[in-house]
């Protein structure tokens, strides 16, 4: 299978926001929250404050995966600070998973940060969730950073990562 990864356009955000909320479902992570499944599913809005990139199969041109990448200030950065990227709401579409849609898309993320000029990426996964994503991200160099875990909901523990890119 042959994978492009590429900025999403408004033709592209029903399927961003299906696989989404589709992919968070399936790991347990909405479970009792409620208005995040909203959130996710609001693509054009996500557009508007960053990049929405998305991962497509070039046989059937199906998107499979996608990702918000943002920079320090705008409206969906959670941990980035002076020079550093973030990106949010990675999501593989379950009946993609496992065929290395999180690692282009992690991989894009990465090499627009260094393109950009930033000297880390910082990202957030939530304790106790996604374990092949945690192994995804420290197989790329992430590695904790306890100082910046936090709580944005009562029962809701965010972990934080980083990986460094001026080494």
């Amino acid at each position: 299978m042959s994978l492009r990864v590429r900025l999403a356009g408004p033709a592209d955000f029903v399927a961003v926001a299906r696989l989404t909320v589709a992919a968070y479902e399936a790991d347990g992570q909405l479970k009792g929250e409620t208005g995040y499944a909203e959130v996710l599913a609001d693509v054009a809005t996500r557009a508007e404050h960053g990049d929405v990139l998305v991962v497509v199969d070039q046989a059937t041109a199906a998107v499979l995966g996608s990702v918000t990448f943002v920079l320090p200030g705008t409206r969906y950065a959670e941990l980035s600070g002076p020079g550093e990227a973030e990106f949010r709401m990675l999501a593989v579409d379950p009946a993609a998973q496992g065929r290395g849609v999180g690692a282009a898309l992690v991989d894009e993320c990465v090499a627009r940060a260094a393109k950009g000029g930033c000297s880390a990426v910082v990202i957030c996964v939530r304790d106790g969730f996604a374990a092949s994503a945690q192994r995804l991200y420290q197989r790329r160099g992430f590695v904790r950073v306890p100082a910046k875990d936090w709580s944005p909901l009562a029962g809701v523990h965010l972990l934080a990562l980083r990986l460094d890119l001026t080494g």
